[in-house]
């Protein structure tokens, strides 16, 4: 499925090129457990980037989904869409095809779930930054007893430092779960745990182009930037929990659902860009980890 290569904007060793019918490889897997990720460029190619869009343009039911909520910079929105299952179009095609879920059961060691999916809009000039945090800083309070849990970030326009792209702490998932506070919708990572860190673990820019992956750790300390730039940044965003890892309580994200995966092919095959059904969106009043009763320790 891959081959190594060097690193690009971020000359990095967990970096790796997309090969059809190349298995992942086990150096790939140790630098998931080293460094917290492994960035496949190309792992959707312009065909499947181009589906995916689709269904953003064509889909009023997708659209109509999206919300803003109070940012940190009052000048700025981001939009979000959320749902819980795949569901049958061309972006579950996409988080159930093996290239994406089924690396991600190779890097977690066993079965995953779907455990939700989003897009994040941000607008040229007016798209808002997202705080240093871990994933697992929300997942923790939502009865999710192990970090067996990680994220797959795929831009759907070019991500560089203007228009706010993923910043990481490279390695920063070996520290363990650091304690998050509430900033209006969000939660932050204790900053000052955030600036040691950072004493530690490199401070990277992942610069990527339409169709890249970043597969991490959701301990992994990431953040980004408002966009000041005139270029807009729509990323998909594909989570994963593993089955042993089933949530003890009910909350706004699915408990361990069974999720059958497809072969690559099912991405170029799929002709569904507009029935959303099955994908169950998540309002925000429903998402009580964007809200005040964030439960953080």
């Amino acid at each position: 499925m891959m081959s190594e290569t060097k690193g690009r904007s971020m000359e990095r060793h967990s970096e790796y090129e997309y090969t059809d019918n190349v298995k992942l490889t086990d150096q790939a897997i140790k630098d998931f457990e080293e460094y917290g990720y492994i960035l496949i460029r190309g792992l959707l190619d312009k065909e499947e980037v181009n589906g995916v869009l689709k269904v953003l343009e064509d889909s009023d039911e997708m659209m109509k989904q999206n919300y803003e909520f109070e940012e940190v910079n009052k000048d700025k929105k981001t939009q979000r869409i959320i749902w819980s299952h795949p569901g049958t179009d061309v972006t579950g095609m996409v988080a159930r095809s093996e290239k994406v879920a089924g690396t991600c059961e190779k890097l977690l060691g066993g079965e995953v779930y779907h455990y939700h999916g989003k897009m994040i809009l941000k607008g040229a000039q007016k798209g808002a930054r997202h705080l240093w945090h871990q994933d697992y800083g929300y997942w923790y309070n939502n009865g999710c007893l192990f970090p067996d849990m990680m994220t797959v970030f795929i831009p759907l326009d070019p991500c560089r430092k203007e228009n706010g792209c993923l910043q990481i702490l490279e390695g920063s998932h070996k520290c363990g779960r650091i304690d998050h506070h509430p900033v209006l919708k969000q939660a932050e990572a204790d900053l000052e745990r955030v600036e040691e860190i950072k004493k530690t673990c490199p401070h990277k820019f992942v610069e990527m182009d339409p169709g890249d992956a970043l597969f991490f750790h959701c301990n992994m300390l990431h953040h980004s930037s408002d966009n000041n730039s005139d270029m807009r940044r729509w990323v998909y965003i594909c989570t994963y929990n593993r089955a042993s890892n089933d949530p003890v309580i009910e909350h706004h994200h699915p408990r361990y659902t069974p999720m059958t995966k497809v072969p690559n092919s099912a991405i170029k095959e799929c002709t569904n860009f507009t029935d959303m059904s099955g994908k169950d969106f998540i309002h925000p009043d429903r998402n009580t980890s964007l809200t005040s009763h964030i439960r953080v320790h």
